[in-house]
């Protein structure tokens, strides 16, 4: 029987960007004319709840109305081939809207709420809108299911166990500067083929088995496609 090879892709924000998802990275700081320490940090959702429940409402109604592009499309084809895990740093559910049918998602879900008493109760958002008075079972107020900046990262050691078992990495749409997501790439075995596509490439010094594409996920995606299935269809 053919075995899959175990295909390990982490994901960042240049992916969903082409689907029209904005980033803030690209403009100082500011998300959507926000301060991001206003409203992806503890101390922001302390300081006014009100503000971080809207200005993820919006993020949440406007990623409703985008679609998974060809990079997505691409990484959910290669299931066919492979055995695919996606570590995604996207709080959006594009990978699975494209068919990816299994992704980790590192940094939460914008889909997702739970509680600020318990943690571990954590809920599908119905609709667009999450409240003020909306609670938990445990009466506490809901926040998003978002890790943000100054929290850990709980997903962190099941994606490095699935990093540290890869026969392929990828790493699509990010500039490997956010950590811990960034170190994955170094629990990936040194035998191991890898592969990075970004506009901006990053500098991940020398190490071996690697190809770079600079290019956007779309087009970096297709070529790293056809390149896998002639290795793998190769006599």
């Amino acid at each position: 029987m053919d075995v899959k090879k175990k295909l390990v892709v982490l994901s960042g924000a240049g992916i969903s960007a082409e689907s029209g998802v904005p980033t803030f990275r690209d403009s100082d700081g500011l998300w959507e004319g926000y301060n991001v320490m206003e409203v992806a940090t503890p101390e922001g959702w302390q300081k006014d709840p009100a503000l971080v429940l809207e200005f993820y409402n919006q993020r949440r109604k406007r990623a409703r109305e985008v679609k998974p592009n060809r990079g997505h499309e691409v990484l959910a084809e290669l299931e066919d081939h492979f055995n695919v895990t996606v570590v995604t740093q996207n709080i959006d559910d594009l990978h699975e809207r494209a068919g990816s049918t299994n992704v980790i998602h590192l940094h939460g879900s914008l889909f997702e709420s739970r509680s600020c008493a318990d943690e571990s109760l954590v809920y599908a958002i119905d609709g667009w809108e999450l409240k003020l008075g909306d609670l938990c079972e445990k009466g506490s107020q809901l926040r998003p299911n978002i890790v943000w900046f100054g929290e850990m990262v709980p997903l962190m050691e099941v994606a490095a166990m699935h990093a540290a078992q890869a026969d392929i990495f990828i790493v699509v749409g990010t500039s490997l500067v956010v950590y811990p997501a960034a170190g994955l790439i170094h629990y990936v075995p040194h035998d191991t083929l890898k592969y990075v596509v970004d506009p901006k490439l990053p500098d991940i010094g020398n190490m071996p088995f690697l190809k770079m594409f600079a290019e956007k996920a779309s087009t970096g995606m297709e070529k790293v496609k056809a390149e896998l299935l002639s290795l793998r269809f190769k006599v």
